[in-house]
């Protein structure tokens, strides 16, 4: 029987992933076979993380390029036509964080959040599903948050746009399903990541953290991996549309 799990003969984008979960998440799909297109805006360190996974085997490409720059991102989906490299997977993670109370909050960081964090993810996405459209299939990953049911105090862009999220992959789900391209999301809880090195370094927050969730700990970006193969894969050709939240259990209770 042919493993539905197998991503062999794929290609995947995930952005900003040359760190953090977008890297975990990368290494997850390459280690069920799919060759991997990197992202980030910083060239040197792209190459490095390519160097890494291909030291581990792993096919992979990079494409440097800013997720905010519509510019930037017709001609990287340009480029790929022209190389041949169809995109038949698209993680949209790259994503900022930006903590002030709303009342102090300026209209232009509010808007980097947003245009960083969900149009970003249309744009993107807008672009992949085209291709994908035209083939007959794909397979579209948002990354979501808790934030995309709950709100905390001073982080309210980063709320709207991962609230966002979940909405945008429900309307990729209604327009692009009858094409074979299916849209879903993950919600990562509260993740070791460079991004949160504050909040775990802050002793009343990582307690608050532990406590809070039944697991009792924070999670690890490698567990976002199997949630993003399943995603990827056969095996949830007929999953459009849903968010899956990889948080430990901390949404399901009080």
């Amino acid at each position: 029987m042919t493993n539905p799990f197998d991503l062999s003969g794929r290609t995947a984008l995930v952005t900003g992933s040359s760190r953090g979960l977008g890297r975990a998440i990368a290494e997850g799909l390459a280690r069920a076979g799919a060759r991997i297109v990197l992202n980030g805006i910083d060239t040197g360190r792209l190459e490095r993380a390519a160097d890494e996974m291909r030291e581990a085997g792993h096919d992979v490409l990079i494409a440097p390029f800013d997720v905010t720059d519509e510019g930037a991102i017709a001609a990287t989906f340009a480029g790929f036509d022209t190389a041949g490299v169809a995109i038949d997977i698209l993680v949209n993670n790259a994503g900022m964080q930006f903590r002030k109370p709303m009342v102090d909050l300026a209209t232009a960081d509010w808007q980097r959040v947003i245009d960083t964090n969900l149009t970003s993810a249309f744009v993107i996405g807008r672009e992949a599903a085209r291709r994908m459209i035209a083939r007959g299939h794909g397979k579209v990953i948002n990354i979501g948050s808790l934030t995309s049911e709950l709100a905390r105090a001073t982080v309210a862009p980063y709320t709207v746009a991962k609230g966002g999220i979940k909405m945008l992959t429900k309307a990729m789900a209604a327009e692009w399903g009858e094409h074979g391209v299916q849209a879903n999301a993950i919600g990562p809880g509260y993740m070791i990541t460079d991004m949160n090195e504050a909040l775990i370094a802050n002793p009343q927050f990582d307690g608050w953290v532990k406590a809070r969730t039944p697991a009792r700990r924070w999670g690890r970006p490698d567990e976002l991996a199997g949630t993003a193969v399943y995603l990827a894969s056969s095996a949830a050709d007929y999953v459009n549309g849903q968010i899956i939240y990889v948080d430990g259990g901390m949404i399901s209770v009080l």
